[in-house]
């Protein structure tokens, strides 16, 4: 059975009549809605505080959500549009890095370090990007939505989520490059000293 359909079935208990159902939305989306409000900028607090509203909204308009579309669209639409609230309101910290799954297998301590490592450096190159690009590849590469998805929470038309993804990409991979050559050069710098 499908994320989809699992979703949907508790959808169904929850409007009729099975309150506490509703938990187990919660507990499947909750960490990945907190992550996805850090990169997007949000600080620590902000992110629970947007992430509760988030699903106080949504169990309260779950009888409007359209079973054509995936729950989960639907439920980072609503945390989208309440962080864009939130920071027209106020200025966020910049978020610090948030723990991201590993990957299966058993790496070695020296592996662990470095995959932390380049972690923290992605996240600061992603707190680095606008806006515009960093929910476009937040919400495609960590929450594996499709452009059509990213468009419904967005309100973005398709082309321009393409574009706009491409050109994050290009930013990112040049953010990336960039302290690592003028490391590089200050290192070859010093050997002729």
């Amino acid at each position: 059975m499908t994320d989809k359909v699992n979703d949907e079935i508790i959808i169904g208990r929850v409007l009729n009549g099975d309150r506490e159902a509703f938990a187990a939305l919660v507990d499947k989306y909750k960490s990945g809605l907190y992550i996805l409000l850090l990169g997007m900028g949000a600080s620590h607090q902000d992110a629970q505080d947007i992430a509760q509203e988030t699903f106080i909204n949504a169990y309260q308009k779950l009888n409007g959500h359209n079973s054509q579309s995936s729950f989960a669209a639907w439920l980072y639409t609503i945390a989208v549009n309440r962080f864009r609230d939130v920071k027209r309101r106020k200025t966020f910290s910049v978020a610090s890095n948030p723990t991201m799954a590993q990957i299966d297998g058993a790496p070695t301590p020296e592996e662990m370090y470095m995959r932390k490592e380049s972690e923290i450096e992605l996240h600061k190159l992603l707190s680095r990007l606008p806006g515009r690009y960093r929910i476009v590849l937040l919400l495609h590469y960590t929450k594996d939505l499709s452009y059509e998805e990213i468009s419904t929470v967005t309100g973005m038309p398709m082309h321009q989520i393409k574009n706009r993804l491409y050109r994050a990409r290009q930013k990112l991979r040049k953010l990336w490059l960039q302290p690592k050559e003028a490391s590089h050069e200050k290192s070859a710098l010093h050997e002729f000293r």
